[in-house]
């Protein structure tokens, strides 16, 4: 078992991967979430308008830290010295699209670290301009790219990117 799903040993049981032989090499990843809102909030976002302030800025404070903190929220992954995380916003008809590019030089990826800083940068911008619309959708959350490590690279079919 321990083979296939290699956060579990030969016994079943959850454990963090042994990366210690593992040689640091360059490693990125790129990852997205879509906020789905009404063209009303979509504007006041654009404009600064919100009662709470700049929601973008906020929001891309908040997905940098969340990228920083990914090994004190999801258990089994490792702590890693990140080299840069960048978290962007492009506006479209429906809303949002957030988009964080994480960076390293280590053992292991850093695919968690950028979906966790889309995730919560995604949240932020709910938390921000929930006031003026409840009905915003955070979804399409995934990985768009990776580069480095022994898996190889991966990029999402063009088909499944949203624009």
């Amino acid at each position: 078992m321990s083979d296939y799903l290699t956060h579990l040993d030969d016994h079943g049981n959850a454990r963090m991967v042994d990366i210690s032989e593992k040689p640091a090499t360059r490693r990125e990843a790129t990852a997205q979430a879509v906020v789905r809102m009404r063209p009303e909030t979509r504007a006041l976002i654009e404009r600064n308008a919100l009662a709470k302030g700049d929601a973008l800025a906020i929001a891309r404070i908040a997905g940098i830290l969340a990228a920083k903190r990914v090994d004190n929220l999801i258990p089994l992954c490792h702590t890693l010295p990140l080299a840069t995380v960048q978290v962007d916003f492009q506006f479209e008809e429906q809303g949002l699209i957030v988009r964080a590019v994480a960076a390293t030089t280590a053992q292991t990826g850093v695919e968690m670290e950028a979906l966790t800083a889309v995730t919560i940068a995604a949240l932020t911008v709910y938390d921000m301009a929930k006031a003026v619309d409840k009905a915003m959708v955070i979804d399409d959350v995934r990985l768009l790219k990776k580069t480095g490590g022994k898996s190889g690279d991966f990029e999402a079919p063009t088909g499944q990117q949203a624009s």
